[in-house]
């Protein structure tokens, strides 16, 4: 008898193992599955893209073809005509203009969002203010930037910073604001002082919204980037694209427009596995 328990257990644990292993056998395969779908349903996309303009079904003075586009995307690495510029050139400007806006924002509207969403005081005294400022679009704020920073990159940066300041500060406050009261009050009961519910509770309970504002944030960033660069720019993505309007090239605005789409997704599935890691830490604690 003292025999069998033993075996009984490894026998336990071998099919706790198997079964284990076929689990992840099968997330394996169904991840492969859902990119195969994924990657199908993007080169026919291109497919019908291509023929569609090879066939003059739409004119090519109005959209390039996926392969003219690819054209374009590799020889502007070398070659700065139409607008100036290589590509590295552009992203590299865009990319710290964005960024400078963006984390601007983000050490001015996440603790602002915090402490709004903790202190009743602090948030009927911005609160007021914040509700006006916030609808307004920031392109609608150019004409004013332009006469209290000029056109140079301040003014730029300023303009992407209203747009990635609103979804922080939103988010940091909710966050905060939707803390399990029950939380609140065991803190309270075990003698906790308000800044220690503060950071102890309050910010860890407000982080997923946090980096849900931080994700928002970062693509109204790149969305606004087009309109930041209509102030006097000379390189940069935005500028790019303008070019390529005024000259009539779709390939060169293309390639502006996937250049900032595919940095956007980039930089959000970084700061997503920031957001994993981070977050799940604070859990596991």
């Amino acid at each position: 008898m003292a025999n069998e328990k033993p075996s009984s257990a490894v026998h336990d644990a071998a099919a706790v193992s198997e079964s284990i292993r076929i689990e992840n056998q099968n997330r394996a395969r169904e991840k492969r599955q859902l990119f195969l779908i994924s990657l199908t349903s993007v080169v026919i996309c291109l497919l019908i893209w291509e023929i569609a303009v090879r066939t003059a079904l739409i004119n090519p003075k109005y959209l390039s073809a996926p392969s003219q586009v690819f054209q374009s995307f590799i020889t502007k690495f070398y070659d700065p005509k139409p607008d100036g510029a290589i590509l590295p050139v552009h992203f590299i400007s865009s990319l710290y203009l964005a960024l400078v806006g963006y984390f601007a924002a983000v050490v001015i509207g996440i603790p602002l969002g915090l402490v709004m969403g903790y202190s009743k005081v602090f948030y009927k005294l911005i609160n007021p203010i914040f509700e006006i400022v916030r609808p307004i679009p920031p392109i609608a704020w150019i004409p004013l930037s332009v006469i209290w920073l000029g056109i140079g990159t301040t003014a730029k940066g300023f303009i992407i910073f209203l747009a990635a300041f609103v979804p922080c500060v939103i988010n940091a406050y909710t966050g905060v604001h939707q803390t399990n009261p029950t939380l609140i009050n065991v803190a309270k009961t075990c003698g906790a002082n308000d800044w220690q519910i503060f950071t102890t509770v309050c910010i860890p309970s407000a982080l997923p919204l946090t980096f849900t504002g931080l994700r928002v944030a970062l693509g109204n960033s790149w969305s606004t980037l087009v309109a930041a660069e209509l102030l006097s720019a000379k390189a940069g993505l935005g500028y790019m694209i303008q070019q390529g309007r005024s000259l009539v090239r779709p390939d060169i605005i293309i390639v502006g427009m996937l250049s900032i789409g595919i940095t956007g997704a980039l930089l959000s599935a970084c700061l997503s596995r920031v957001e994993k890691k981070f977050v799940k830490g604070r859990n596991a604690r």
